[in-house]
């Protein structure tokens, strides 16, 4: 099914089989905690990317294989990000004064994250309605922006952050979205140091930025530290990853205004073919091998930090 993914550059295979890695070793404690919290609906959903990608059909240097499409996966998660490039780069590239906005809100408790979570959604939403009316009645500018929620844990002071991310085609457009956030929120929950607001220099690397993930799997235990450049001290907090994943179930996380985008008509299409390996994913070496020669795919050797990480540093308790 489908045109396959690139099978011809090691350094392509070596990244997937990283991505691969990195699911695989915190789905299954995620899949124990949510569990434990009698929340079978999104076991099955965690299983279903454990099992994403399992087994592969390598055929003239194209790799087929199912794909969960969940969030938590950074296999889909890198499709779908290369995707949304491709999609959206070229009308970047024709804005006339570019600049990238961060909006946020108070951070908060896990016991109000849901609810918080659809009070962010629902203040921009009021605030784009404004700026639309204000549009058709020649009053105001029209919002041309592309905008991703994106959520954080501080493990700290166990709060969590929602905030967009947002790319406008104006300076004055960023402008007014960070005065009508302001004003929407009130300084009692939000203040203007808080958020941020620069000219785009690089067009391609703020739009990733923009879609690159919507929770971070690694996390500094202490986010204000001098030492967070040092990735072995990074963690990754299981509870608190499953509070975001259950309050961002069922959003959308990221959005476009004013892109006259052109409809996806493409279908995949199937074909027969007789020439083809059979390969599956070994947990062990970390890679997927030949089911026939044991022949890894990506011989990939992943890096003593990052083991690490997902080894030892797994935090399963503070949320």
């Amino acid at each position: 099914m489908g045109t396959g993914a690139d099978a011809s550059d090691v350094e392509v295979l070596k990244r997937k089989a990283k991505k691969k890695l990195v699911t695989n070793k915190v789905v299954l404690p995620l899949i124990d905690y949510a569990r434990s919290k009698g929340n079978e609906e999104m076991v099955r959903s965690l299983w279903n990317t454990y099992l994403c990608q399992e087994r592969l059909i390598l055929s003239e240097n194209k790799m087929h294989g199912v794909y969960c499409k969940n969030r938590i996966c950074t296999v889909c998660s890198g499709n779908r990000k290369a995707d949304m490039i491709n999609k959206y780069l070229p009308f970047v590239e024709t804005w006339p004064d570019p600049y990238f906005i961060t909006l946020t809100a108070k951070s908060c408790p896990a016991n109000k994250l849901f609810h918080r979570m659809r009070n962010t959604k629902r203040a921009f939403k009021i605030i784009t309605d404004r700026i639309k009316k204000r549009y058709q009645r020649g009053q105001g500018p029209k919002l041309i922006a592309i905008k991703s929620l994106e959520c954080n844990f501080n493990p700290t002071k166990r709060t969590y952050n929602p905030h967009f991310h947002i790319l406008v085609s104006t300076r004055e457009m960023a402008e007014i979205l960070m005065k009508e956030w302001l004003s929407t929120w009130t300084c009692k929950y939000a203040l203007r140091k808080a958020q941020d607001m620069r000219k785009v220099e690089d067009r391609e690397r703020d739009l990733i930025e923009v879609v690159k993930y919507g929770s971070k799997i690694l996390t500094e235990p202490n986010p204000n530290s001098k030492n967070n450049r040092k990735k072995i001290t990074r963690r990754v907090y299981i509870a608190a990853l499953y509070n975001i994943l259950k309050a961002m179930r069922e959003l959308r996380l990221t959005d476009t205004y004013g892109l006259d985008l052109p409809k996806n008509k493409m279908k995949n299409k199937s074909e027969v073919i007789f020439d083809y390996e059979e390969l599956s994913y070994d947990a062990e070496i970390m890679d997927w091998v030949n089911e026939y020669t044991g022949e890894p795919l990506s011989n990939y050797q992943p890096d003593p930090a990052l083991l690490h990480i997902l080894t030892q540093n797994i935090d399963v308790v503070l949320h």
